[in-house]
């Protein structure tokens, strides 16, 4: 399956326009469990950032983690950056509709030719190093960029069925990845060789949040390869499994998990 064709087809229908555009945050607030711990790994980081932080979103895609933290934290300046041409044009059109194109740069970057020194308090990667070969060049580009003391933020999926591959002889659900997902002991060895601190990961996508991403997120992505139809119902299927994905949600972003499919990990320069 391909998320990609499916993502360009979402982007282009919101556009800029600001409320389809806010919707669809909301909507993958409520619906993406990364998001839950993404959003309560940066409310941990900005506990003891300077109030006017310089931040970088790398590979920002829709631009949601980049909107949660300007809304937030009225003092940090975002650079966002994609090597998606699309994303980042809708994206900066929609900050500037909002009066945020002052605090967030919208930049076609890829993060494998980052060069910046010292320039960022934070930086956050949110389900990219997995779609990159050489994810080792791309960490080593974060702790550059990073100032002394910067925080880093990824979010990635693990080898404990991360992409849905579950055995060797499975294939990955999603065609985009050039790896399955992390063994968590591997990542936080890759980040100290790098130079990080202070590397902390714990495993997302337990029991309960592998069930509410297969709910709300496979099936459905599986109906909209086969026909595009399939978009006039999604409201109706929502209606019936949002409800149950909360609950999941909840469940999995509070217990403590034993393995997972999906890793948060944070790291310190």
């Amino acid at each position: 399956m391909r998320y990609d064709p499916i993502k360009r087809t979402i982007d282009r229908y919101v556009g800029s326009s600001p409320s389809r555009r806010r919707l669809l945050y909301r909507l993958l607030d409520i619906l993406l469990l990364r998001s839950w711990h993404v959003r309560r790994a940066l409310s941990s980081a900005a506990s003891d950032m300077p109030k006017s932080s310089h931040v970088l979103d790398a590979g920002c895609g829709f631009g949601q983690y980049s909107w949660n933290m300007a809304r937030r934290h009225k003092g940090w300046h975002i650079d966002a950056v994609d090597i998606e041409p699309s994303h980042i044009e809708s994206c900066g059109e929609f900050f500037e509709r909002c009066g945020l194109g002052g605090r967030i740069n919208c930049t076609v970057a890829d993060i494998l030719d980052l060069n910046d020194k010292e320039r960022y308090h934070l930086a956050v990667i949110v389900d990219v190093l997995e779609h990159i070969s050489d994810d080792r060049r791309v960490i080593a580009n974060l702790y550059r960029s990073l100032k002394p003391g910067g925080r880093l933020i990824i979010s990635t999926p693990s080898d404990m069925g991360g992409s849905d591959v579950h055995s060797h002889d499975e294939s990955s659900f999603i065609d985009e990845h050039v790896r399955y997902g992390y063994n968590i002991d591997e990542l936080k060895g890759m980040l100290s060789a790098a130079g990080f601190s202070r590397v902390t990961a714990s495993y997302t996508y337990g029991r309960a949040g592998s069930l509410s991403w297969r709910i709300s997120m496979k099936y459905p992505v599986m109906m909209l390869n086969l026909s595009k139809i399939f978009f006039l119902l999604l409201p109706l299927y929502y209606i019936v499994v949002i409800m149950p994905a909360l609950v999941l949600n909840l469940a999995d972003l509070y217990m403590r998990n034993r393995g997972g499919t999906g890793l948060i990990v944070t790291a310190e320069k």
